[in-house]
């Protein structure tokens, strides 16, 4: 293997990471404004398979998200795109392990 591995499959050809992003946020009427927008690019990146998950929390004002990239720096560019990311504290990590319901085989059911 000349490439090194990630143990990861993607949709796409290219072998790319995972990487888990915790969010911070705070809000006022401004940031109320901006979540429409915000929700077109965030879908768009959904629809791309850059994002695999997305989910917020309004009790604790935190959202996360797995995010395929090359590395932190491509991760850190997808959401400096987000118009909300002016109120946001970020934390990026590289997964090791993702696995999920989605990544498995359907269950085999005999008529």
């Amino acid at each position: 293997m000349d490439k090194q591995y990630c143990g990861m499959e993607n949709i796409n050809d290219e072998k790319l990471s995972k990487f888990q992003v915790t969010i911070r946020f705070y809000m006022d009427e401004e940031f109320m404004k901006l979540v429409p927008t915000h929700r077109i690019y965030i879908n768009g990146l959904i629809d791309k398979n850059i994002i695999d998950y997305y989910a917020v929390s309004m009790e604790t004002q935190r959202s996360w998200m797995i995010i395929n990239a090359a590395d932190k720096k491509e991760v850190q560019n997808y959401l400096e795109q987000s118009s909300l990311y002016n109120y946001w504290t970020v934390e990026i990590d590289e997964l090791f392990v993702y696995d999920s319901q989605a990544y498995r085989l359907p269950a085999l059911q005999l008529n």
